[in-house]
């Protein structure tokens, strides 16, 4: 027993090691809980990678993970039967990771272990995915800094987080075959009116619950646009895991990078790209979702192939760079990461589209978004609304702003031009804008790292420099090369140092990317106007075709050689990409575009003859082409524009503005009117081209009036033929129009039959206007069976096209099945009462047409009762128009009662019927319950005195009526008298019209008194109500008093001499009254001279007629003198 006594107490000894005095670690507790800790580790690794085993699991990972538990004993056999039972995989995974942590550490152990020892993709995506993509997002942010201040607009309104992209349903014509500007100058920077929006959250979403997501998107911008600000954007909110959670590697390439490598794999390219992924193939397994940025496609070095290019499929095999972007693209390679390509428009289209999931489009800046940029960072010394000012008269400058790259570049340079306080004008074309452009950048500064020189010798580095930066820029041009390497400026003699100088950092960009670094010039545009300053001086001194740089070609001597040789090139060119060369080239021929480059240019003494020879070429060649004018043709116009030979430009302008082309319109003309459509400001809101066009203008003109929003075609003596050409012209992809007018011509029924067919496929018309033509049943049945498909038309016009009654039931079926078209108007077309029926009860169902005309249609009481029974249960339509339709009480009758039960109408005109004091009376009581109803139209009945009455005393209690016509309804005092009563406690009432009732004074009187205490009424019509003097002098009155009445019309009375020194004293001091009308009233001078002392010193009127008075000269002078001195925004009619 002592012997065990002893042993226990060495073990009990031995349990305790002394530490420090009398602290001391007790080994049993510690071994406990390193055990227990380790146990807690274990399920706190578990828990901490379920949801990666979850995500990445496979079913073959997870038949070997459970074969190794089973084997462990960690899973038991009727374990492994219940996860085997369970249908998805998620939820299997899920079972595995519950049961083995329920089991404890041995278990959790068994897992741990098994995962950490495998080396399956799965199992390293597991262990390492966290670090990878934490390192991953970090290196992604740090790489976005430095880029964020030329990213950055600093307008919060502006800036790519608080804009959207558009979704698109592929490319335009346009957009596929023209320059970038000339899209811009086309479509005026306008949208079409039909495309969805979508947020960069949305990207790589789905659009519908049960569509998929996309694979390959693409998205579109001019250059300029933004497109890799909107690139950096989303990797910078994607990295700071704002967006796109579910995305495990964002792989950001800008594709000029991709131009210094040859021959790579996908994986060699992300080490190159990303060295911080030391397992490339990690990132590129079809276990994690991954996505690939191709940012600016149209920089590729190479054009891909996709019908030619060798098949690839393997990630670690090497192939030619261009084979590799196209197989990613086709998804032959990487099939299951998901690719965002960027791009400019032109090249995009030589991706097939069966390879793209999702096309999107990059918006441009707004007229609203240029005004917001400019007031936000020009606001010193007004600047902003300067430039503003400037851009709104020079169209062509405001387009261009349209590109916010751009729109830095104009402002910058308009701003410079405002601060050298010179009398220097500011620039009317874009080459003397990029003149000065240049000016500034050269000027800006000395090279770094030099002594200061003298301004000569500045200019003579600078000009060799801008030689060589033009001649960079020109063979770039020609090779659509835009992206440029160090080797690249060498070769072309540009000294690095000096390329960093004021102009060389002024014009070029340079950017530090993962692979290598590339220089790219401030903007497209600028690389054009540096290549065309490049040919305006070589071109005069070149014996060879300066279009062929490292061959010999024909000996080509003389300007004027060169230049018509640019033009050649240009217009064989399929895309486009030398009009702005061209321009340009053209615009250094002005005197005011060459005066700032004066410095850096070597400029001769020639150049106003070769401006004059210039001038004769661009005319003979808008003479000549084909009988359609291309965007190619409309470009010499632009051309005689830079040059600033405008005569015909102007000649045309004047007489589009005149609304006198008719007859005028040659094949020239025709091309500056398409240069007119993109440019002048009366087609920037609607283009009217009444009474101007035939068929062979049309035809010529047809491709330039896609991008009008407005079109005008009326009173052209239009036939069927034309409405083909138009058909086509609705149909087109391209087309723009929003709103089209072809009412006074000669449409017939095959005509209307051709709009049919454009109207089922059309997807931006949203009013069309067919007034006066020759339509007839036949034909509105052909457009109400494409109204019946079309989606996006909500406003047309049939008035007097002789439908009858068959043609009102075919649109009768429209309002039976169509939920877009909110307006119809087929006045006069003799529907009669059955028609009116049809449409009736079509109105029973339909809830979104909001306003009918059926005026002069022969309804009689018959068809007012089929519509007054609509009325009673639809509630959308809120205006209903029925003039001169031999509607009596009988009728009245019946829509009154709707009225009572109607809670949506706000418009009821029922003028020139035959309404007695029966149905004035009935309408009296519907008033009394309605109050939806605003304004009421009852001119030219049969109301009398007691129908009037009988209303004015609903007035009096009415709180929705705000206008009220009763003209032409023999109304006398006594009416008038209850009128005026019933004003003096009618608060809404706004428009009283009693124009041509004999009230006479007394009756004037009385409205008088009313308005001295009614404060709503702005608008009275006295027009020939028999008033003189003393009328006049009561209503004066009661101007010195009323607040709130703007306008009043005393026309055709004999207001006289005293009535006018009344009215006048009034105006004295009157601040409500706008608009005084007082027309053949026996003023005189006496009484004109009166109004115009009033005119001095009264500064609300806009408006006084004072026509048909016997003024004279004399008076007519003493009132102009007047208008000059003091009331110069008042019109006044003599």
């Amino acid at each position: 027993m002592e012997r065990k006594a002893l042993y226990d107490s060495i073990l009990d000894r031995s349990k305790r090691i002394t530490w420090q005095d009398d602290c001391y670690v007790d080994l049993q507790s510690a071994s406990c809980s390193a055990a227990s800790r380790a146990e807690t580790e274990d399920l706190d690794w578990i828990q901490k990678h379920q949801d990666l085993l979850q995500r990445f699991s496979t079913a073959s990972f997870l038949e070997v993970m459970l074969a190794h538990l089973r084997k462990v004993d960690a899973v038991s056999s009727a374990e492994e039967t219940k996860i085997r039972g369970a249908t998805r995989l998620h939820d299997q995974v899920n079972m595995v990771t519950t049961i083995v942590t329920a089991k404890g550490a041995q278990s959790s152990d068994a897992l741990r272990g098994f995962i950490e020892s495998s080396d399956s993709q799965v199992a390293q995506l597991v262990i390492n995915h966290d670090a990878m993509v934490k390192e991953h997002k970090e290196v992604l942010l740090r790489r976005c800094e430095q880029s964020r201040d030329r990213d950055s607009v600093s307008c919060p309104k502006l800036n790519v987080c608080s804009r959207t992209l558009l979704l698109v349903d592929g490319l335009s014509d346009i957009q596929q075959k023209e320059h970038d500007l000339m899209q811009v100058g086309a479509t005026r920077g306008r949208k079409r009116n039909h495309l969805r929006q979508l947020g960069l959250t949305k990207l790589l979403e789905p659009l519908t619950r049960v569509s998929l997501p996309p694979r390959v998107s693409l998205t579109v911008g001019v250059a300029g646009i933004g497109k890799t600000t909107w690139v950096r954007h989303f990797v910078r909110q994607w990295s700071q895991g704002l967006i796109c959670a579910d995305v495990s590697f964002v792989l950001p390439f800008a594709v000029c990078e991709l131009n210094s490598v040859e021959k790579v794999s996908a994986e060699k390219l992300v080490k190159l790209a990303f060295p911080h992924l030391t397992d490339p193939s990690v990132v590129l397994s079809s276990s994690c979702r991954t996505l690939l940025i191709l940012d600016g496609l149209d920089e590729f070095r190479c054009s891909a192939n996709f019908a030619d290019a060798a098949s690839c499929s393997d990630p670690k095999k090497e192939v030619s760079i261009d084979d590799l972007v196209t197989n990613i693209i086709r998804g032959n390679l990487l099939p299951d990461a998901a690719v965002w390509v960027t791009c400019r428009p032109r090249v995009a289209s030589l991706i097939p589209g069966g390879l793209v999931d999702r096309v999107t489009e990059i918006p441009g800046f707004s007229p609203q978004d240029i005004r917001l940029f400019l007031d936000h960072h020009f606001s010193e010394r007004d600047f902003g609304s300067k430039i503003w000012t400037h851009l709104e008269s020079h169209k062509i400058l405001m387009v261009m702003c349209y590109i916010p790259s751009v729109c830095w570049i104009v402002a910058e340079t308009l701003v410079y031009i405002m601060r050298s306080e010179t009398d220097e004008s500011l620039p009317r074309t874009c080459t003397e804008l990029y003149a000065h452009f240049c000016s500034m950048k050269a000027e800006a500064g000395e090279p770094r790292g030099r002594e200061p020189v003298k301004m000569e010798q500045l200019h003579g580095s600078n000009r060799k420099l801008l030689g060589n930066l033009g001649r960079l820029a020109f063979y770039g041009l020609l090779k659509h090369k835009y992206t440029f390497s160090e080797q690249d400026l060498r070769a072309y003699g540009i000294d690095l140092l000096l390329g960093q100088g004021s102009l060389g950092t002024g014009v070029l960009v340079r950017e530090e990317l993962a692979i290598c670094t590339t220089y790219r010039f401030t903007h497209l545009t600028l690389q054009e106007f540096l290549a065309a300053t490049f040919y305006h001086i070589s071109s005069k001194r070149a014996i060879f075709d300066l279009f062929s740089e490292s061959t010999m070609s024909w000996p080509k001597i003389g300007f004027q050689n060169h230049f018509r040789s640019a033009f050649q090139h240009s217009q064989q060119a399929e895309d486009g990409h030398l009009d702005v060369f061209v321009r340009f080239l053209t615009g250094l021929l002005s005197p005011a575009a060459l005066k700032p480059l004066a410095g850096l240019l070597a400029v001769g003494k020639d150049e106003g003859n070769q401006k004059a020879f210039a001038a004769g070429f661009l005319q003979g060649l808008l003479v000549g082409g084909g009988a359609v004018v291309s965007l190619r043709a409309v470009n010499l116009a632009y051309c005689l524009h830079e040059l600033q030979h405008a005569e015909l430009l102007r000649s045309v302008e004047e007489d589009l503005q005149l609304g006198s082309l008719a007859g005028k319109l040659t094949r020239a003309h025709c091309v500056v009117l398409g240069y007119l459509l993109h440019v002048s400001p009366e087609c920037s809101e609607q283009t009217n081209l009444t009474g101007s066009l035939n068929y062979a203008t049309v035809k010529c003109l047809l491709p330039q009036l896609l991008y009008c929003s407005y079109l005008r075609l009326e009173n052209n003596h239009f036939k069927d033929d034309v409405m083909e050409l138009l058909g086509s012209l609705l149909s087109a992809k391209d087309c723009h129009i929003q709103k089209m007018s072809l009412a006074e011509n000669a449409i017939g029924n095959k005509g209307a039959k051709a709009l049919s067919r454009a109207l089922l496929v059309n997807r931006t018309l949203t009013s069309l206007n067919l007034r006066n033509n020759n339509i007839g049943s036949k034909g509105t049945r052909f457009l109400a069976e494409a109204l019946k498909m079309n989606q996006v038309l909500v406003s047309i016009n049939f008035q007097n096209n002789a439908i009858e009654e068959e043609g009102a039931q075919a649109l009768a079926e429209v309002l039976h099945c169509n939920r877009k078209l909110v307006s119809l108007n087929i006045r006069k077309n003799t529907i009669g009462a059955g028609g009116a029926k049809r449409i009736a009860e079509a109105l029973k169902t339909n809830r979104t047409l909001t306003k009918l005309i059926l005026c002069s249609n022969q309804l009689g009481d018959r068809g007012a009762i089929a519509l007054a029974e609509a009325l009673a249960v639809n509630h959308t339509l809120l205006s209903l128009q029925l003039q001169s339709n031999s509607i009596s009480n009988k009728g009245m009758t019946a829509l009154t009662k709707a009225l009572r039960l109607n809670r949506g109408l706000v418009s009821l005109n029922l003028r020139e019927n035959s309404i007695g004091v029966e149905g004035a009376k009935n309408m009296a009581h519907a008033l009394h319950e309605n109050n939806c109803l605003q304004e009421l139209d009852l001119t030219a009945n049969l109301l009398h005195d007691e129908g009037v009455q009988a209303i004015a005393g609903a007035i009096k209690f009415n709180r929705g009526l705000t206008s009220l016509h009763l003209q032409w309804n023999f109304i006398k005092c006594s009416a008038t008298k209850a009128l005026a009563h019933a004003l003096l406690s009618n608060g809404t009432m706004q428009l009283l019209d009693l124009q041509e009732n004999a009230i006479g004074n007394e009756g004037v009187i009385f409205l008088a008194e009313a308005l001295k205490t009614n404060a709503s009424l702005r608008t009275l019509c006295l027009q020939g109500v028999s008033a003189s003097t003393s009328g006049a002098i009561a209503m004066a009155e009661a101007l010195t008093t009323n607040r709130s009445l703007q306008t009043l019309d005393l026309r055709g009375n004999a207001v006289g001499m005293e009535g006018a020194k009344a009215l006048a004293n009034a105006l004295k001091s009157n601040r409500s009254l706008k608009s005084l009308n007082l027309q053949e009233n026996s003023l005189g001078m006496d009484g004109a001279i009166f109004i115009a002392t009033a005119l001095k010193g009264n500064h609300q009127l806009t408006y006084i007629n004072l026509q048909g008075n016997g003024i004279g000269e004399s008076g007519a002078k003493v009132i102009s003198d007047a208008i000059r001195a003091s009331a110069s925004g008042c019109v006044v009619d003599i």
